[in-house]
């Protein structure tokens, strides 16, 4: 008994001192993209629509796995009402016009899939593409940098009342519902006015919102669109997006954690396309300066380019930075992995380079890994003033050259890769046991 006790221990001790080394990234016991993520959605085979969802949804709706829904055109849920969507549920986008769901402001979406019954919002077509569709919009009564309580969406939707695409307010605390395992495929669909759609886009969401264990894929706009709001984000994917993975902007108030985007050199915008775009506003004449600027928190990301050959796709331009940090806005970001860019961030020209700036732009324990350049200031080559603050010990961040094959678990597997960070072929993980629960 002594001798297993003893033998128990020393196990745990290992297990406990492995685990405190494998903290940056995505974490979790097991892989937690297994079973309720689809990197090959165009694979999947779904019946036809047996019901048709347009207009205003007025009152309170339950949509149920045992029906396949059509959203036909811009469909709003208004009045104050609940739309409940079961777990297994498949709602389809119509491609001819440009079918999207509105979550409008006093409304709230039930949509609570499980790990084996995710919720799917993807193409009616046989042959899915990038942007077949419009989006997912959510809005809420928190508040933004904007003038004013309100501020409207505008995609060219065309509400039967403004009350339906308007969003913030005063509540921090608001809730717009649940949205957990939930699956947004082929997004984005372009308009000529607007630009293109996002896959899901948040608008003054409250503390009180849940958002965890969403999947965006090939999304031709933004695969999550995050405007002012306070919000906390868990276990998101984004995965091949057009332009940037996550997006936050005016005066957005948000933890995201745990999370992954995985980008592709050769799906890009024009535009450009980053990981995580960070700013406090669009024009600066729109913003009250009294009011918070954007805050992101981010803790345990991993942001990786999968790339065939990067230093082939760097010279060619086609990789870019992964985190651009605009003006005024504030960013931390601790425990994460920023894999395979050019650079790994980049600032505006506008930030001035001084201890206030510094002091709200903080990466620490962050391990950068094959990035041509890690911190710069947008049109200055000279980076040595960044590299020497955020090189400091102070910092424990950690640069290193590997391919992503020695980097992660498994990113090579099509069906469920495992982005967790590999060191010394323990997984990455500091959780001692599964805690995760099944839905």
């Amino acid at each position: 008994m002594k001798k297993f006790t003893t033998t128990a221990l020393i196990f745990l001790l290992l297990i406990s001192n492995s685990f405190a080394q494998q903290e940056k990234g995505i974490i979790g016991y097991d892989n937690w993209l297994n079973t309720w993520t689809d990197f090959k959605p165009n694979k999947k085979d779904y019946n036809q629509p047996t019901q048709i969802l347009s207009g205003n949804i007025s009152q309170n709706t339950k949509l149920t796995k045992s029906n396949i829904y059509l959203l036909l055109g811009d469909v709003f849920v208004t009045n104050n009402s609940t739309l409940t969507i079961e777990p297994g549920t498949i709602i389809f986008g119509d491609f001819k016009t440009k079918g999207s769901l509105t979550i409008s402001r006093g409304c709230k979406i039930i949509a609570e899939g499980t790990k084996t019954d995710p919720i799917v919002f993807t193409s009616n077509k046989s042959d899915k593409k990038p942007g077949d569709w419009g989006g997912l919009f959510i809005l809420g009564g928190a508040p933004t940098n904007l003038f004013g309580n309100k501020a409207a969406i505008d995609y060219g939707l065309r509400p039967s009342s403004f009350e339906s695409i308007s969003y913030g307010g005063d509540n921090a605390d608001d809730s717009s519902g649940i949205l957990k395992f939930v699956r947004i495929e082929y997004a984005g669909k372009k308009t000529r006015e607007y630009g293109n759609f996002n896959g899901l886009t948040i608008a003054g969401i409250g503390l009180n919102t849940v958002l965890d264990n969403i999947m965006v894929s090939y999304c031709q706009g933004n695969s999550f669109n995050i405007l002012g709001g306070d919000l906390v984000m868990t276990k998101m994917v984004s995965y091949r997006s057009n332009e940037n993975d996550y997006e936050f902007n005016h005066g957005t108030q948000c933890n995201i954690v745990n999370s992954l985007a995985i980008r592709s050199p050769y799906v890009s915008s024009a535009d450009g396309s980053r990981c995580l775009y960070v700013s406090s506003f669009d024009n600066l004449e729109n913003v009250n300066s009294i009011k918070k600027s954007t805050y992101v928190n981010a803790e345990n990301l991993t942001l990786v380019n999968v790339s065939d050959d990067l230093e082939s796709d760097v010279k060619v331009g086609l990789v870019q930075e992964a985190i651009y940090i605009g003006e005024d806005a504030a960013f931390s970001i601790d425990k994460s992995v920023i894999s395979g860019f050019n650079p790994a961030v980049i600032l505006d020209d506008k930030i001035k380079i001084n201890g206030p700036n510094l002091e709200k732009i903080t990466f620490t324990r962050t391990y950068f890994n094959n990035c041509e350049g890690n911190i710069f200031r947008e049109g200055y080559t000279n980076n040595d003033d960044l590299e020497s603050w955020y090189g400091s010990r102070a910092f424990d961040n950690l640069y290193s050259k590997g391919p992503d094959y020695e980097t992660f678990i498994e990113s090579d597997n099509k069906s469920y890769p495992d982005f967790r960070l590999r060191v010394n072929k323990i997984i990455a993980s500091n959780d001692l046991f599964d805690d995760d629960d099944d839905d």
